[in-house]
């Protein structure tokens, strides 16, 4: 049953305003902030992430941002194992946890938990994978993959490489086949929270608009910059989390192209805005998804949640 211990999510697509409203929210009670976004957890991506400025998490710390580099790999699992530790310790400090971000991923994992205890990501061994399809190609891994765990192998195509690498990972790890692993695990339910659930859902219109508002700013004050100096500074390749980001794989394409003409720079700044677009439009599917199973209050307007949440959080 759950207890009385509250935590509060504030869900929305990229550029709704969610992190502002969160800040404002901070300032009105006794809060701690917990960022729920597989982006804003890269150190050293800063601009493309929208990540709040240093000036701004020193006024309104977040928690989970900034705690792995960019070669490195983190989970759903992680997240849900750290954003519990992190609830647990607000709570004894007799505080309220925000969980605020646009990674439904994660928010779906912690609201209904995860299949089975599957182990944590072994970077060592995601290398041996990647320079296996490097050198024999694709087809030979997930020729691979279909051997040691069928049912993954009909599920997931070539391209879901990521999705490949996780099984082979697992399998390698365990010497069992993921699916297996998931089948007999049940669910873990995170039952001593309870969750107040809120969701800024704007307008698409307007939230198109603003993603290429935002997007245009980024690009002003450096992105692409940001991105050489990640290629400079990282062993990067374009199948890592952190170059699948919206934007960040559009740049760093675009950087590793011999031809950086001015159309060229243009049509990848068009790649990033629409593949934004798109990623605003899952995170719309991912809302309603979780509005089926999970008791909502969502806002159209910053405004109309401004107020809301002012008079149930005074």
């Amino acid at each position: 049953m759950p207890t009385s211990l509250p935590v509060i999510n504030l869900m929305g697509p990229t550029a709704s305003g969610k992190t502002a409203l969160a800040c404002e929210l901070y300032e009105q009670g006794n809060f701690e902030l917990i960022s729920v976004d597989s982006a804003l957890v890269f150190k050293d991506m800063d601009i493309g992430t929208a990540k709040p400025s240093k000036v701004e998490q020193e006024k309104y710390p977040h928690h989970l941002i900034d705690i792995i580099h960019p070669e490195q790999v983190y989970s759903a699992a992680e997240f849900v194992e750290d954003a519990c530790e992190l609830i647990d310790n607000i709570h004894r400090k007799g505080k309220t946890p925000i969980l605020v971000g646009g990674t439904m991923l994660y928010f779906k994992a912690l609201l209904e938990g995860l299949s089975g205890h599957l182990p944590s990501a072994d970077q060592r061994i995601r290398d041996e994978i990647m320079q296996q399809a490097e050198q024999y190609g694709w087809d030979n891994i997930h020729a691979e993959l279909q051997r040691v765990d069928p049912i993954a192998g009909e599920k997931f195509k070539v391209s879901d490489k990521q999705r490949i690498v996780r099984a082979l990972e697992v399998f390698r790890i365990t010497g069992r086949p993921i699916t297996a692993l998931q089948a007999e695990q049940p669910k873990q339910v995170a039952y001593r929270y309870t969750f107040h659930n809120y969701a800024l859902i704007p307008n698409r219109l307007e939230l198109h608009q603003r993603i290429e508002k935002r997007l245009q700013q980024m690009w002003e004050i450096g992105f692409l910059r940001e991105v050489e100096d990640l290629i400079e500074k990282y062993d990067l390749n374009p199948d890592l989390p952190s170059m699948r980001a919206v934007g960040y794989r559009q740049a760093y394409e675009f950087l590793l192209n011999c031809d950086k003409t001015n159309d060229n720079k243009q049509n990848m700044e068009d790649k990033a805005l629409f593949a934004t677009r798109q990623l605003a439009k899952r995170q719309y599917t991912w809302l309603r998804s979780l509005r089926e199973n999970h008791q909502f209050t969502t806002f159209e307007t910053i405004e109309q949640a401004q107020g809301y949440l002012r008079n149930c959080y005074r």
